[in-house]
């Protein structure tokens, strides 16, 4: 714990002016960041008695190490820093909006020739129209349901699309009457595109125009007897009236406006936003958030703001936004919104009428929320802090372990040999931490050896990072190095990021702030096996000299735990959430690792003689399949030939035909259902047993039972 003394500046040196601070730990990550019109007199609120603080900011100025700051013109300057750098550093002191997760739109793509129907989550694309946000998938597929008999747009997949236009046959709902079935020529690209404005108009309010026509088309129907027809416009109506059920008037006037409402109590705030457009309720969408500090409600509205349309330009921003309280000062947060919109934005509370009659309604959804959440949290802290204090028991620690790290090897027969690390901080999976290694100072299958050189490549960039901010003294024994690269790839979910086995290019910079590779450590290590794997884990870290870091393994067979140094395992009772939580610890590590162990085989897999090339890319690759047709055209060429190709010269030509004459030719693929030996099919690349060819039995991929 800092003492906020030790790193106060001095009298004078904080301006009087509209800035940016952030607050920085010990290891120079960014915890806090704020603005403020006058730094000086802000700042100064930080470095008071301590008992004089809200409880959260004194937890976080005693986190602190140091404190920076970033002069600005205009407090506008200063809330458009602030956000960026927001959502930047993620500083952990910040408001968090614990419901991070991404609302479904619905969407209508008028960037591409035939515009398509679909649900979209996540960044908003240029040249694509959106409505809602919704609370749920299902309820935009509903009212497309609907809607399609009115305008039936195209809701399939690009593929589908090509397919159909392929084959000359539209898919199921082109039959059925819920697509005008572009792909077949049905119609026209103008005539489609016309039936996706429609569409458009309809979500966006403007639906009495359409219920007309329909009416007036359907009279002149019945009127000229045709009855089916009429009968079918009657539907198409109701199909209309339905979905507009779904979205009621709230407000008479067609507004368009946003209405956002708080619930809080001393630590935790609730934001719910309501979405009109066209004077009806067209998306919902809330968060809870941590009161970090003494916050008003009119600086949680401001932060609300920024989540909301930070990212946001044009219509995304409406007209009106309705507030339960105005930041102060308000000036900047208007001007600010109306930079985003490109036109007035006017932000009030609303007084009287329908709008404050709605706003009443936005916020009992709020309170509802807050009280949902509550309810919610305290039984999964409860949960998560029994879980913890029950492993601290077992294990023997001084505290609970708040950060644990798990380790796993994967491989499959030896070949591809992986290993993964996965952090749960307490008690929670926090993916952003997950790291992949490549085993790389030797070849085979070898846990033991394998989990040793993980967590000394580990640690030892823990430790070299502490020397270099001078926490570690150099010559302990635990920075030095073997000179072994440490191959650490990034990546959540197995997802691959960088190449694998290579140093990322993301650098533990000094003046960085983000998130460090191995910044903190644990204070309790999980390995994936038994009394050996653990004594490897346990001597890596005595050879790094670190002693402070508790490690034990959770062996499968019978789920118990093993010590260093311990001839029998702690057998925990089967109903324990300690158990329970190191078993998940365990499992997320083991798919990872299994993800990472996939990925890594079916790159080899695909892989040609061409890879092994020195310093050819995709691009000449493809340049020379699509010239040679195939590698074994490629390998009878002559250096001339290979030069005739865009982009290769004489001595790139001489080292392709050096590398392709070294490589053995690739056995012919064979159709397993026909016996056929399939000559000269080589793709760009690939080899025999690629995904995609057809390979004979028994080829590696067919091995999965064998991985673990």
């Amino acid at each position: 714990m800092a003492d906020p003394s030790s790193y106060r500046p001095k009298p004078g040196e904080i301006p009087d002016s509209p800035g940016v601070y952030r607050f920085r730990d010990e290891h120079r990550r960014v915890i806090y960041v704020g603005k403020a019109k006058s730094l000086r007199q802000r700042l100064a609120n930080y470095f008071q008695d301590l008992a004089g603080l809200h409880p959260r900011t004194r937890t976080m100025v005693t986190t602190a190490a140091s404190v920076e700051w970033t002069v600005v013109s205009t407090e506008v300057e200063a809330l458009q820093l602030e956000y960026s750098w927001i959502k930047e550093y993620d500083p952990r002191f910040n408001v968090k909006y614990r419901d991070d997760k991404s609302y479904p739109y619905l969407a209508v793509t008028m960037n591409e020739e035939f515009p398509r129907v679909q649900v979209m989550r996540g960044h908003k694309k240029k040249g694509v129209r959106y409505f809602g946000p919704y609370g749920h998938a299902w309820a935009i597929r509903d009212t497309v349901d609907l809607l399609l008999r009115v305008f039936p747009v195209r809701t399939c997949s690009a593929g589908v699309f090509k397919n159909a236009a392929r084959t000359g046959r539209p898919c199921l709902l082109g039959y059925i009457g819920k697509c005008s079935a572009p792909c077949v020529d049905r119609v026209s690209a103008e005539e489609h595109r016309e039936l996706a404005e429609e569409f458009c108009d309809f979500m966006a309010g403007r639906t009495g125009t359409h219920l007309r026509r329909l009416e007036q088309r359907m009279t002149e129907a019945a009127e000229d007897m045709e009855y089916e027809r009429a009968a079918r416009l009657r539907d198409d109506i109701g199909a209309l009236r339905k979905a507009m059920e779904k979205s009621a008037v709230v407000l008479a006037d067609a507004t368009d406006a946003d209405l956002i409402a708080v619930a809080e109590d001393e630590l935790e705030a609730a934001v719910q936003i309501f979405h009109v457009r066209g004077g009806r309720v067209r998306g919902q969408r809330g968060w809870v958030t941590d009161k970090v500090e003494e916050i008003t409600t009119g600086a949680l509205v401001e932060h609300a703001l920024q989540q909301l349309y930070g990212e946001e330009t044009g219509d995304a921003v409406p007209r009106e936004v309705l507030v339960p309280a105005l930041p102060d000062p308000v000036e900047p947060v208007q001007e600010w919104l109306t930079g985003r919109r490109g036109s007035g934005v006017s932000l009030r509370i609303p007084q009287r009428g329908d709008k404050r009659a709605l706003m009443e309604t936005v916020q009992r959804n709020a309170q509802q929320a807050l009280a949902l959440h509550k309810t919610r949290r305290a039984s999964d802290l409860t949960t998560r802090s029994r879980a913890l204090e029950e492993i601290a028991d077992a294990l023997g620690l001084d505290s609970a372990p708040l950060r644990i790290e798990c380790y796993d090897v994967s491989h499959l027969q030896g070949d591809d040999v992986v290993a993964s690390m996965v952090v749960f901080e307490d008690g929670l999976a926090r993916k952003s931490e997950y790291r992949r290694f490549q085993i790389k100072s030797f070849a085979g299958q070898d846990d033991v050896r394998s989990l040793h050189e993980v967590i000394t490549r580990r640690f030892r960039r823990y430790l070299a990072d502490k020397e270099r901010t001078g926490e570690w003294t150099a010559g302990t024994g635990a920075s030095g190095g073997t000179g072994v690269s440490d191959g650490v790839t990034d990546g959540v979910d197995g997802a691959p990021v960088g190449v694998p086995g290579e140093p990322s290019a993301h650098t533990l910079t000094e003046d960085d702030g983000r998130p460090k590779r191995f910044a903190y450590p644990p204070q309790l290590v999980v390995v994936d096996g038994g009394a050996p794997q653990v004594a490897a884990a346990r001597r890596a870290l005595d050879e790094l000299g670190i002693d402070d870091i508790a490690v034990c393994g959770l062996a499968k067979r019978l789920e118990e735990v093993w010590l260093p140094d311990d001839d029998d395992p702690v057998v925990l009772p089967r109903t324990s959430e300690g158990l329970y939580l190191l078993q998940r610890v365990r499992d997320e590590a083991h798919r990872f690792a299994i993800g990472y162990q996939r990925v890594k085989r079916a790159k080899r897999f695909r892989s040609g003689p061409l890879d092994d090339v020195p310093g050819l890319g995709d691009t000449r690759k493809q340049a020379l399949i699509k010239h040679f047709g195939s590698v074994k055209k490629l390998r009878s060429a002559t250096i001339e030939q290979i030069r005739e190709v865009p982009g290769i010269g004489r001595k790139t030509a001489e080292v392709i035909a050096a590398a392709l004459a070294g490589a053995a030719p690739a056995a012919p693929a064979v159709n397993t259902a026909t016996g056929e030996i399939m000559d000269d099919v080589e793709e760009p690349g690939k080899t025999p047993g690629s995904p995609g060819e057809p390979v004979s039995a028994g080829a590696p991929d067919d091995r999965r039972g064998l991985e673990r």
